[in-house]
């Protein structure tokens, strides 16, 4: 059943939705805190995490010995190993926050979760659909 999953896109799918839900998190913490002086906004690395989701797909390709205990490299990512501060513009207060580009950066998150969400729940269908004989 596992070999099941790991031959659809579930198992990027999930990874995929898991950063989008961690750096929802992190852009509304930003927004929360649009008026605290001094706040420097966080962000977590969309290029730093693609890259890393990338060379864990390529490794899961490549024939790989595992003993029974040991996670695939899908398992092994890391949201926190992708975070890092924001880049903007400094404001008079000492902090970093801009409302209309958190905001812009939250709504491109959600779309991206949604879009996820959407594949995997078609992949779901399908494999339903194998299980269960039906065409």
């Amino acid at each position: 059943m596992a070999d099941l999953f790991q031959s659809t896109t579930i198992p990027v799918l999930e990874q995929v939705i898991q950063f989008a839900q961690a750096r929802h998190t992190v852009l509304a913490g930003n927004i929360a805190n649009i008026d605290t002086p001094g706040y420097v906004a966080k962000d977590l690395s969309v290029d730093d995490f693609q890259t890393r989701l990338r060379d864990a797909i390529q490794q899961q390709h490549q024939p790989q010995p595992q003993s029974p205990g040991e996670l695939g490299s899908m398992e092994r990512m890391s949201i926190a190993t992708t975070a890092r501060d924001a880049k903007s513009i400094l404001m008079h207060d000492g902090s970093n926050v801009g409302v209309e580009d958190q905001v812009s950066e939250m709504v491109k998150n959600h779309m991206q979760h949604n879009l996820a969400l959407s594949i995997m729940a078609s992949q779901f269908r399908l494999l339903a659909v194998a299980i269960s004989e039906k065409v």
